[in-house]
């Protein structure tokens, strides 16, 4: 991520969609892999997330008994293509600088850390998973200390992570040992969330014909390749970017869906109203289908999006 700080291109953006309830989040994300066995050990051991349910074919694993991943078996799906579109990363949200340091203590133990940036309202530790899927794990800021664009959107940047500050914040106030006792802590906090979904798309105008004209989310930072939007003021409930010039729709193993959580049956009815709108202005190419919860909306990139109620 460079530092996006365009206010007027935020400043255009944001006078597009806007219409989701702040109470919007991610719900559950769902990977397709080839190897269940490999890929619940690492988000278990390394990620920290517990194992809620398991079969020979699907596991669900989450925090605090809330579900937040689910993995699909399909070993006969196909590797994803250097051209498709799909996932960037999974953003994992831990609440606090030092459920962050005990995240790191388990990377360095099993596993290799990729990256590790201050992004001005979080701090983020970047990691892939074993079939090359990208992982995010951060702490937010407090939203008082986030810098502001002359819009008022969050601004963010890309700097060097005070790597092992992070690593000396581990265990502080956890479970009374203090700092060094983050190995002792092998499972994420309870409270911890799926933060944001950050997509690989062909073209950021049909993201935004979807995701912000259609969903409703609101766009902040802004750059030539990269766009994120949210709901309530947050920095990003999702990212979309065209840094590695992907030109085909998402295909094989990888992102399966994801979720997007509504409060109300109103503000359901609310997206159905506008996704029909771009529909009928032909603008993008896109699908929807009803479900007994809510809807399925199959992007321009062939990337899933389930739209639920609470």
């Amino acid at each position: 991520m460079t530092d996006t700080n365009d206010g007027d291109s935020a400043t255009a953006a944001s006078d597009r969609g806007g219409g989701l309830p702040p109470e919007t989040r991610i719900g559950r994300g769902a990977l397709r892999v080839a190897d269940l066995d490999e890929a619940v050990a690492f988000y278990r051991d390394v990620v920290g997330l517990s194992v809620l349910d398991r079969n020979d074919g699907r596991a669900t694993l989450g925090a605090g008994g809330a579900p937040l991943l689910v993995l699909e078996r399909d070993a006969d799906a196909p590797d994803r293509e250097r051209s498709d579109a799909g996932l960037f990363h999974t953003a994992f949200r831990v609440p606090s600088r030092a459920a962050l340091g005990e995240t790191l203590a388990r990377v360095r133990e099993g596993w290799r850390l990729d990256g590790a940036s201050d992004h001005l309202v979080s701090e983020a530790l970047y990691l892939d998973d074993p079939e090359g899927n990208g992982v995010e794990i951060y702490r937010d800021r407090p939203r008082e200390e986030w810098p502001r664009t002359g819009s008022g959107t969050a601004r963010m940047a890309t700097e060097p992570l005070d790597i092992e500050g992070v690593a000396e914040a581990a265990g502080d106030g956890s479970d009374g040992g203090g700092v060094g006792s983050a190995a002792l802590v092998d499972r994420a906090p309870a409270d911890t969330d799926l933060g944001h979904v950050h997509l690989e798309v062909t073209s950021l105008s049909a993201f935004e014909a979807v995701y912000v004209d259609g969903l409703g989310f609101a766009t902040g930072m802004s750059g030539p390749d990269v766009r994120f939007v949210a709901a309530g003021g947050y920095h990003h409930h999702l990212g979309a970017n065209t840094w590695r010039g992907r030109t085909t729709p998402a295909g094989g193993r990888g992102l399966a869906w994801f979720e997007v959580i509504v409060p109300d049956v109103a503000a359901l009815d609310a997206v159905r109203t506008q996704l029909d709108a771009v529909a009928a202005e032909g603008d993008a190419e896109f699908a929807v289908a009803e479900r007994d919860d809510g809807i399925v909306v199959t992007d321009t990139d062939g990337i899933e999006v389930r739209v639920l109620t609470e």
